[in-house]
């Protein structure tokens, strides 16, 4: 399989520093994405090694490549089935052929008389899903927002720059996988609100903004960190999974690499394995979202009180109704999601105050909330002095303080 090929990026000694600023830009806006490079739904197989002689250099790679095949489907029915891999049928070289979508080449050698190679097999789902005895669908989890954190030099890095554990998570084939990952690219607003400090963080309401904004209904956090014993020397990497907002651990393992340059094969094997462990925890039913995270029921409608007879009601608006509530925007200090939420509940519990809905939030400085309130500005003021607050005309709305 073809890889996508490196930008290589070249600046002449004469360049403008306005054009030399925006290259670094670029430069900088490059370093934090990594798009995931496939989803397909494939079943993968990888690190299948052979080493094959023949009479020729050709030959020994077509004979390693059908080696590779038998090898992967015995392991990957094994996998699936949860059983021995001799206990696999035996499938001839033509049929593995119509279920293999493709072979990559993680690493060969290739000699006059001889083939050595670690190769990834990838079977097309629908094709083999009859052979390997499963359905098309088969048991899959809700969509889960992956955070992969990742600790080098005693420092946690999540989106904020761009990792090697990121991108061994973006070079994961997850289509064939039992876990719907939902794989965010690391730019935008993704290095603000997917930090370090948010994969730590137990709060539900803020986790439930995040997963909505995503499209999950569940997190999961997969965790390394890297250990060197010398520069260019062995690396280990101490691989640990936490699933759900409170960070309850999945699965914990060590792997090593033999020097600098395995690391990112390390870290694929690494993945590969926390898959596994999530899978096998989705079968044994310990994978099941938190309830808390689900969002919380919407409003009953307020039904109007039925019209004396001979009157009818109109298709005036809600505003001019008696008692209707009126919608009011204020600003107020949010230190982390607890003083948001704190905030939400006090400002709910004011009398009058029928719904809190947030507009914006700023963790660490001042969020933007929408209440809808029975009465004027003044009466407002009144109840909202009355609970505490401090209440300043802003000019497009009220600023709150607490006493």
């Amino acid at each position: 399989m073809t890889r996508r090929p490196r930008l290589l990026l070249a600046c002449g000694l004469a360049a403008g520093l306005t054009l030399g600023g925006l290259v670094l830009a670029q430069i900088e806006g490059r370093d934090r994405g990594v798009p995931p490079i496939d989803s397909s739904a494939n079943y993968e197989v990888g690190g299948v090694a052979v080493d094959v002689a023949a009479k020729t250099a050709e030959q020994a790679r077509v004979f390693g490549w059908r080696l590779a095949q038998r090898r992967a489907w015995k392991s990957l029915w094994a996998r699936v089935n949860g059983a021995s891999p001799d206990a696999a049928p035996g499938l001839s070289d033509g049929q593995l052929d119509g279920l293999v979508a493709g072979i990559e080449v993680e690493n060969e050698e290739i000699g006059p008389t001889r083939y050595i190679a670690r190769l990834a097999v990838l079977f097309d789902r629908a094709r083999a899903g009859p052979f390997l005895g499963v359905s098309e669908g088969g048991i899959r989890s809700v969509p889960m927002l992956v955070v992969p954190v990742m600790w080098s030099g005693g420092v946690a890095q999540s989106f904020e720059h761009r990792t090697e554990w990121q991108k061994a998570w973006a070079r994961f084939r997850s289509g064939g996988s039992a876990i719907n990952y939902v794989r965010p690219f690391g730019t935008g607003l993704d290095p603000l609100v997917l930090n370090v400090g948010q994969a730590g963080r137990p709060g539900r309401a803020a986790w439930r903004r995040i997963l909505d904004q995503y499209g999950a209904s569940d997190v999961v956090v997969p965790v390394v960190q890297i250990v060197r014993a010398y520069p260019g020397g062995p690396v280990t990497g101490r691989f640990l999974a936490l699933h759900g907002p409170d960070a309850e651990p999945v699965v914990r393992f060590d792997l090593q690499a033999p020097a600098s340059d395995g690391l990112p094969a390390m870290l694929d094997a690494g993945v590969r394995r926390i898959d596994a462990a999530l899978a096998e925890a989705l079968r044994g039913g310990a994978l099941s979202p938190d309830a808390s995270l689900a969002p919380p029921p919407a409003p009953e409608p307020e039904l109007l009180e039925d019209a004396p007879v001979g009157e009818a009601v109109g298709d005036a608006s809600a505003a001019a109704l008696p008692g209707a509530p009126s919608t009011f925007v204020v600003q107020v200090d949010t230190a982390d999601d607890a003083a948001l939420v704190d905030a939400q509940a006090r400002l709910r519990a004011v009398p009058g105050v029928r719904t809190v809905a947030t507009d914006s939030v700023a963790l660490g400085g001042v969020s933007l909330l929408r209440i809808a309130f029975t009465g004027d500005s003044d009466a407002l003021r009144t109840a909202l002095a009355s609970a505490g607050w401090q209440a300043e005309d802003t000019g497009g709305g009220l600023r709150l303080r607490r006493r």
